[in-house]
């Protein structure tokens, strides 16, 4: 399972031209699947999203967590993060999971975060959406179990 996070000042998803997701302070994620991921994976990547201490204390240092500052978490299903880019100039699917098994994971990995008592915001599967944000830092991780 991959997750690309970043930290943002505020993020939102729009799909045809509707607002779906929106937060303020917290992490934007971009969740990819891969064929081997299952309740585990999904349940390891979201301990370290709302652990990782990527938000800065009053020392100016990245120490806080997501769950430390009480910030907010914006989830986006991206499949491209499952592909292999090593060969060529196009990348392979061939790694990530069906549309089923990430749509289960994806859910799963939600109704998790908000049992965690963590603020949740989702775009909407499988549809084309817009992403905006303001990156704060900008701080990105590219984080997988």
């Amino acid at each position: 399972m991959q997750g690309l996070i970043q930290r943002v000042k505020f993020a939102k998803v729009e799909v045809d031209g509707k607002v779906v997701g929106e937060i303020q302070q917290g992490i934007l994620l971009l969740l990819g699947v891969e064929k081997i991921d299952e309740e585990q994976s999904a349940d390891k990547l979201l301990h370290k999203v709302s652990n990782y201490r990527i938000f800065t204390d009053d020392a100016g240092k990245m120490n806080l967590s997501l769950k430390d500052i009480g910030g907010e978490l914006l989830v986006v299903s991206q499949f491209t993060l499952a592909a292999d880019t090593k060969k060529g100039m196009r990348p392979s699917f061939s790694s990530a999971g069906t549309p089923e098994q990430a749509k289960r994971l994806y859910e799963y990995f939600v109704e998790q975060a908000k049992a965690l008592g963590i603020t949740v915001a989702t775009g909407q599967f499988a549809a084309d959406m817009q992403v905006s944000l303001c990156n704060d830092g900008p701080v990105t991780f590219n984080l997988s179990v």
